[in-house]
Parts: structure tokens; C-alpha cells; sequence
């Protein structure tokens, strides 16, 4: 199983966070909400992070209904989280560490439940959580954790694509430029319709003198 599981993932999900750090309990921040992959030694908060962790893979845990979160933007990619239950909570896709008491009337709407806890889901995925993800890989087998390799480059693609080289931005600011010159070039400077100052000093008519009175 340990080639299945990172070594840091039961570390993770055992891990008591929220509470407040002893060296920066005055500060602002002094929450201990950040975990180190590298490091796997407990929570700490964000001055920690600046100046003990500040070359080291640190995921964010956050708090919904008194449960820990992750997002998954950030946990994807050091963890593969096919067949865990995923829910949008303030406008970001998140999924629990753990399993949750279950509540005590059946929620309506879910087809599907979690096979360690038997939680009602709503999609169709196997698990509730990461620890109920990890329970079943030890009762079944039948599940991984470890990004496969084609994963891993899926992942390093799109990154790519999202991510450009000042060198390509540069170039592309370069030719956007040549193009708009040739357009101002190429384009003929309008000449005004003809006639135009003749109209404009034509006279209406050349006037007579009134007839004299006898």
C-alpha cells in the first residue's frame, strides 16, 4: 500500500489544524492552517510558512461547517482525487479530509453513497472524502493516490499553456505592432469629394439695383 499512498497523506489527515500558533499568536494571521508536504511534521500559520517553508510544497487548509478542506486547485496536484466527492463552497471546488458525522435526516436528491460511511453523494464517485478514500484503499485496494506519470504530464501541459515566456509575450507585442504599421500604411489617406470648395465659394447670384422712381 505504501507505494499507493504518499508518505505524508495519514500525517495530513490527522493533523489538528485551527489552532493558534505559539510563536505568532499575536499576530493577524497567527492561524495554523497551512500544512508542508515536505516537512510532514503538523500545522503551522502564515509568518511560518514566509520563514520556514518558503521553497517547500505548503497546501491551505480551510474550514466549512467546522470540517477541513482543501481546494482542489491546490491538492490535484500532489494527489490523485479521482472517486472523492468534490463541492463548491465560496465560489471554489473543495473536497473534505474527512468523513462527517452524518446528519440526522437523509438529504435529499443524491442517487449515490459513500462506501466506507455510506454518506448520500451527488455525484457518481466512490468516496465522501480523502480519509474515506484512504480506508477504502486499505479495506479494497482498488484505488491510488500517486499522480501516474501521464497525469503528471497532462498537468505540466496545461500549466504550459496557461503559463508564457516573457520572451513569446514580447514577440507577439512585436508583430501585433509591424501588423497595426502595415495597416496605417497600407491604408490610402481619404481625399474630400470633388467639388466641395467650389460649392463653398459659389455665390447665389449676382444682384440688380431697384428701377428709379420718375
Amino acid at each position: 500500500m505504501a507505494m499507493l499512498v504518499p508518505t505524508w497523506l495519514e500525517s495530513l489527515l490527522s493533523t489538528a489544524f485551527f489552532s493558534i500558533c505559539r510563536w505568532h499568536k499575536d499576530g493577524p494571521r497567527g492561524e495554523c492552517n497551512m500544512y508542508c508536504l515536505d516537512c510532514n511534521n503538523g500545522a503551522f500559520c502564515s509568518y511560518c510558512k514566509s520563514s520556514r517553508h518558503k521553497d517547500h510544497q505548503v497546501i491551505q487548509i480551510r474550514r466549512s461547517s467546522y470540517h477541513d478542506v482543501v481546494r482542489v486547485s491546490e491538492i490535484q496536484k500532489v494527489l490523485d482525487i479521482s472517486g472523492v466527492q468534490t463541492y463548491v463552497i465560496n465560489s471554489a471546488r473543495v473536497l473534505f479530509l474527512n468523513q462527517r458525522p452524518q446528519p440526522k435526516t437523509a438529504v435529499k436528491g443524491g442517487s449515490h453513497i459513500c462506501e466506507i460511511c455510506t454518506r448520500c453523494l451527488w455525484d457518481p464517485v466512490r468516496f465522501c472524502s480523502l480519509g474515506c478514500k484512504l480506508e477504502g484503499l486499505k479495506k479494497k485496494g482498488e484505488a491510488s493516490f500517486i499522480l501516474s506519470a501521464k497525469k503528471e504530464e497532462e498537468e505540466g501541459r496545461k500549466e504550459g499553456k496557461q503559463r508564457r515566456l516573457p520572451s513569446e509575450e514580447l514577440l507577439e507585442d512585436q508583430l501585433r505592432e509591424g501588423m497595426q504599421q502595415e495597416m496605417y500604411q497600407s491604408t490610402p489617406t481619404p481625399t474630400p469629394p470633388p467639388h466641395s470648395d467650389a460649392r463653398k465659394r459659389r455665390r447665389k447670384g449676382i444682384p440688380h439695383r431697384a428701377p428709379l422712381r420718375p
